[in-house]
């Protein structure tokens, strides 16, 4: 067999046709294996049909559905490079993701029709794209493209020739952007294929499970599950977005036993009433990542009967980076475990030595899933992969087991008075008020200190005050790690995968901070 990502699919629908593959919740429509893999390969042969070749960039602005993972195995087995885009970004911001992975073809969603417009409008100087394909009603689809209904059933059902395998490249993912210009990870049928295998031989997964995705497709914690899912023979209920009521129902409607949520998406499901009146009984855990999962949340989960696994990864991993195991989760809560099963992880110093337990350092990865590169984009490849070893920017603690804690981003740390201060362990504190909904804590200039903590904060109470805050937080930090002030929002603004946008709130909040 092939080294083809999109055989995952053939292969499963040969073995397990009529085992439920996909359900598209938003339509209701249901789809097993044999009637997914039928779909995928109509899309290939109509692409096939329309020109798209080995190596041809097609880029996906779909919402969660059941296109978006027919079109990404059709181009799979083709040999296309696939480049998810976030549907969230603006019509500049995606002018300069089509333009830097040279995309011909734009398949997206008539939920976009005006921001595709927008840049079809401006011709050349925004886009290369040349093939435009629209997912949604055929009546009110743009005058330049090409109904996504009619390009499916033009296609043939039998399996395309395979054009791609191991080392050629399968994506171009790009990174949220939160510190500067997206950057494209590069990942190949060999990556992807080593990562599948990772997740399955690491997390409590199994045939037949189902599992709930609600973080968006084009990112890497909604994509590998998916990818992990088709191989192992698992269904896949995907949610056209992530809504906290909707999220428990599906639970219940659906018999989930495994999910993924970011600390935010946690957050957000204890505060609707949906929690109390629906079933989860069938929930045997949700893995949580993207930012350290704060202690207080994860008990609160632990205290309704439902473990929460810590996972740390990243894009540029294709997903897997550390993931506590179930029999430690507990035992070990606030741990993000040990590096999955073939991945080698370390925490090095400045000079790239072993830290001891206890001592702050960057995380580095190496494993035969992470990235190829940057695309376009030599230095910052160099940058990142030095030696083999991905250095990730991100800061953990690992104890004398080899258990490692993920502190923050080296970015988002703070030097008070000379001292490290990392704000997830702020926001951690912050969190086990019961007034507090949301936090992120960013640092501000102290003519004093040269940075102090400062605290933006959704608060669930009317009634709760700076000073109010400011206690609770009295003995439970050290003084040079107390925050200097609290600012009152309606929201923190995230970015997809739920990361607190720090650069934005330290543009709304330049201090200086309260000495």
């Amino acid at each position: 067999m092939d080294n083809n990502v999109g055989l995952f699919l053939s292969k499963r629908a040969m073995l397990n046709p009529d085992l439920e593959a996909v359900i598209d919740h938003a339509s209701g429509r249901r789809f097993s294996f044999a009637a997914l893999n039928a779909r995928a390969n109509r899309v290939a042969s109509a692409l096939h049909q329309r020109g798209i070749r080995k190596g041809d960039r097609v880029a996906l602005l779909l919402m969660n559905g059941v296109e978006f993972v027919e079109c990404f195995f059709a181009l799979a087995k083709m040999g296309a490079v696939i480049v998810p885009v976030n549907w969230r970004l603006t019509a500049d911001e995606l002018s300069f993701i089509l333009m830097d992975a040279g995309a011909g073809t734009l398949i997206y969603s008539h939920d976009f029709a005006g921001t595709v417009g927008e840049l079809h409008g401006r011709g050349a100087a925004a886009t290369e794209i040349s093939r435009w394909i629209e997912v949604g009603p055929a009546e009110q689809r743009a005058a330049f493209a090409e109904a996504y209904d009619a390009v499916l059933a033009s296609g043939e059902e039998n399996e395309p020739p395979i054009a791609a395998r191991d080392d050629d490249l399968l994506f171009i993912m790009y990174t949220s952007g939160t510190t500067g210009l997206p950057k494209g990870a590069m990942h190949t049928h060999e990556t992807v294929l080593w990562a599948v295998f990772t997740i399955k031989a690491t997390a409590d997964v199994r045939f037949k499970d189902r599992y709930a995705i609600a973080l968006p497709l084009f990112h890497v914690g909604a994509l590998a599950p998916v990818l992990g899912n088709i191989h192992a023979g698992i269904t896949s209920v995907l949610l056209r977005q992530f809504d906290p009521s909707a999220m428990w129902r599906v639970i219940e409607e659906e018999s989930i036993t495994t999910t993924l949520a970011v600390p935010a998406m946690l957050n957000f499901m204890l505060q609707v009433p949906a929690r109390e009146e629906s079933d989860y009984a069938s929930l045997r855990w949700i893995m949580s990542g993207a930012s350290p999962v704060p202690v207080a949340l994860m008990e609160r989960y632990r205290d309704l009967g439902i473990e929460i696994h810590q996972v740390y990864g990243l894009t540029e991993c294709c997903g897997p980076g550390c993931l506590i195991s179930p029999d430690q989760a507990m035992q070990r809560i606030g741990s993000t475990g040990k590096a999955f099963f073939h991945t080698d992880v370390r925490v090095v110093d400045a000079e790239g030595n072993d830290v001891g337990p206890g001592e702050p350092g960057e995380v580095i990865i190496r494993a035969r899933h992470i990235m190829t590169g940057y695309w376009n984009n030599p230095q910052a490849t160099a940058e990142t992969i030095r030696d083999g070893w991905l250095h990730t920017g991100d800061v953990a603690l690992v104890d004398e087991d080899g258990f490692l804690t993920i502190h923050d981003r080296i970015k988002d740390m703070l030097i008070s008075g000379g001292e490290n201060v990392y704000p997830a362990e702020i926001e951690n504190v912050l969190l086990s008020h019961d007034k507090v909904g949301d936090v992120a804590v960013i640092g501000m200039p102290s003519k004093r200190w040269g940075e102090s903590a400062f605290a933006v904060v959704v608060a669930k109470d009317a009634e709760l005050s700076e000073a109010e805050l400011l206690q609770h937080c009295e003995g439970k930090l050290a003084r040079y790690k107390q925050p200097r002030g609290v600012a009152f929002v309606t929201e923190i603004p995230r970015n997809p995968t739920g990361k607190p946008l720090k650069r934005l709130l330290r543009e709304q909040f330049p201090g200086p901070a309260a000495e």
